[in-house]
């Protein structure tokens, strides 16, 4: 069955860009920091008027037309600390290299409401950006990382993560992952230097 729906879905040629918004499944991670990646996905599925199905156990994706440009949105089905399983698997089938992947990701060294565009770059201490760089070899992909902010305990990062937003702080964090949204737009349309300098 899953040979079938990724047949669905497959491709002719490698999509321009591979988007992966990083997440932990399941309803009761679906509103903590630790999605926003996920979050931002999401609005970027719907802006494309598209609904992601399960191609593999590893993940959900959906391909879709951004700014002209052929995309491939995507959300692993595994924790955040095994996404690499999911973002190997697709550059595989799709025969993409890194430079076509632009990764969605929570940030606690932003402050909520704040993004930050990245051509390439270390993991920041992420546990799901360290582990894509070790499932593909390469710390040559873009990401956009969506503020969350640091918890005002030091020690207390982990429940920060995995924890619920503030009101206040969820209508900053809300506000930041539609400018990703914008920003994935940007990056699909005039390459991800030109979104680097407008949203930076």
């Amino acid at each position: 069955m899953v040979g079938k729906l990724w047949n669905t879905l497959k491709s002719k040629k490698t999509p321009d860009l591979i988007v992966v918004g990083l997440g932990n499944p399941g309803a009761d991670y679906r509103n903590t920091r630790h999605n926003a990646g996920a979050w931002c996905l999401d609005e970027l599925a719907r802006r494309c008027g598209v609904k992601l199905k399960r191609i593999d156990s590893r993940v959900d994706a959906a391909e879709a037309t951004l700014a002209g440009r052929s995309v491939l949105l995507a959300v692993p089905r595994t924790y955040m600390n095994e996404s690499g399983q999911a973002v190997g698997y697709l550059l595989r089938r799709h025969a993409a290299g890194p430079e076509r992947l632009v990764v969605l990701v929570d940030d606690m060294d932003l402050e909520p409401g704040k993004i930050r565009i990245r051509a390439r770059g270390s993991a920041g201490g992420h546990n799901g950006l360290k582990s894509i760089m070790g499932a593909i070899g390469s710390t040559e992909f873009g990401r956009v990382r969506i503020g969350v902010g640091r918890p005002g305990t030091r020690g207390r990062e982990i429940d920060h993560v995995l924890g619920p937003l503030t009101r206040e702080d969820r209508v900053l964090v809300d506000e930041a992952v539609m400018r990703a949204a914008d920003s994935i737009e940007a990056i699909a349309a005039r390459g991800i230097q030109a979104a680097m300098n407008e949203f930076n």
